[in-house]
């Protein structure tokens, strides 16, 4: 009876083995063309149309194992189905790098799984990297230049912050044309860190984001409807999210831990992006002793903020930060944002002009400061996440505007 059973197992492998050829080169064939459809993008490859090539000899494989690829001995102790043969078939290492785990024709035949599926599989792939199909992280100790054309003269279009993300959309090996945020031009590929470095780093980066939904966000001291109001911040804003508690989300108010209703934000990952040369720029008009503030401000962008702190480069917090910039163009400044409201003199939003101070607080209470650079940014020491960054001037209610500068 062994004998019998074995030259029955003998019999059906001879017969599958051509079925097992077909799959090997059908999965090879599929290769080839989904190489060939990723070549032809110009460089880029589209998961999409991966899939599209890929779809041809998963549909192949698949109605063919319904037929003619899978017997069964009939014999019930010997149960053999062509699965269990066909295992070892060649991957297909291209689609396998964009998952993330070895995918190939046959071993998408034994998933047993729908073309749905398959198809959300690929979607996830292409939003694994945060939103991001070729993610690149700048690798500067301060900004990268964003440059029109692919030049050292090319005109600036904006700036890549230290350790900000953008996507790849070409390279020469020498510049890469990329897009972040609103910006998208040319930078030195020199400082560009791309490839599996650059999710590894970015994993490190990454901060999860609650953005506004609703036309005015009441921020809270409290998880409750009954707790004082700290704010308003408008549509569009991002919050640094602490954590989610149910109905609220506990998020970063600059270095306050404060509540915003679930319903009204939007929670992501997120990665820092670049900042526009608007972002950058001045109003007409302005005096150079106020561009020279404002510019010697933001060399300190990305700098860490430290509570008590007043160096421009070690750390400092948000009045420590105004009161550094002020002390190099002969104003001296007390060390607390409070404080700092009663000097100069008060003016309203729409008076104000770069070098000019903007106040917020904990309802009327003045408990932050930021420096005003024009366009309706703000430049400020916000938290020791975020370091100094650039904001809009309303991100959240100004209480009170200043103007020290008198020129």
């Amino acid at each position: 009876m062994k004998r019998k059973k074995l030259c029955c197992f003998l019999t059906f492998v001879m017969l599958c083995q051509p079925a097992r050829i077909w799959a090997a080169e059908a999965d090879v064939s599929a290769q080839t063309q989904i190489q060939d459809e990723v070549e032809t993008k110009d460089g880029h490859s589209t998961l999409q149309s991966v899939l599209d090539v890929m779809s041809v000899g998963i549909d192949a494989v698949v109605d063919s194992s319904n037929s003619a690829l899978i017997e069964e001995d009939t014999e019930a102790d010997n149960e053999i189905k062509y699965n269990d043969i066909i295992e070892e078939a060649d991957t297909v290492s291209g689609i396998a790098d964009a998952l993330g785990e070895p995918i190939g024709i046959s071993s998408l035949v034994e998933a047993d799984k729908s073309r749905e599926e398959y198809a959300k599989a690929y979607e996830d792939a292409k939003n694994a990297n945060w939103g991001y199909t070729n993610l690149g992280i700048a690798d500067v100790d301060n900004n990268l230049n964003i440059r029109a054309i692919a030049a050292e003269d090319g005109k600036l279009v904006g700036k890549l912050p230290k350790d900000a993300a953008c996507e790849v959309l070409d390279s020469d090996g020498t510049w890469a044309h990329i897009k972040s945020g609103n910006v998208e031009g040319y930078a030195s590929c020199d400082y560009l860190i791309t490839g599996v470095a650059a999710k590894r780093r970015a994993e490190e980066l990454v901060s999860t984001i609650a953005t506004v939904t609703t036309d005015t966000l009441k921020v809270r001291a409290e998880a409750n409807t009954d707790s004082e109001v700290i704010t308003l911040v408008p549509n569009g804003e991002q919050l640094e999210v602490v954590e989610s508690e149910g109905e609220w989300v506990k998020v970063y108010l600059d270095d306050q831990e404060v509540y915003v209703y679930a319903d009204y934000v939007e929670v992501d990952a997120k990665l820092n992006t670049a900042i526009t040369m608007t972002e950058l720029l001045y109003g007409q008009g302005v005096s150079d002793v106020r561009v020279d503030l404002c510019q010697y401000a933001k060399e300190f962008l990305g700098n860490p903020y430290v509570w008590g702190g007043t160096s421009l480069t070690k750390g400092a917090d948000c009045s420590g930060f105004v009161l550094s910039v002020f002390k190099k163009f002969g104003v001296s400044l007390p060390h607390y944002s409070g404080s700092q409201a009663n000097c100069g003199t008060k003016i309203s939003l729409s008076e104000a002009k770069p070098g000019d101070l903007i106040f917020y607080g904990n309802g009327k209470r003045i408990n932050h400061v930021a420096i005003y650079i024009g366009g309706g940014q703000v430049i400020h020491a916000s938290s020791p996440k975020t370091g100094i960054k650039i904001s809009n001037a309303t991100y959240r209610t100004p209480i009170k505007i200043v103007r020290i500068l008198q020129d």
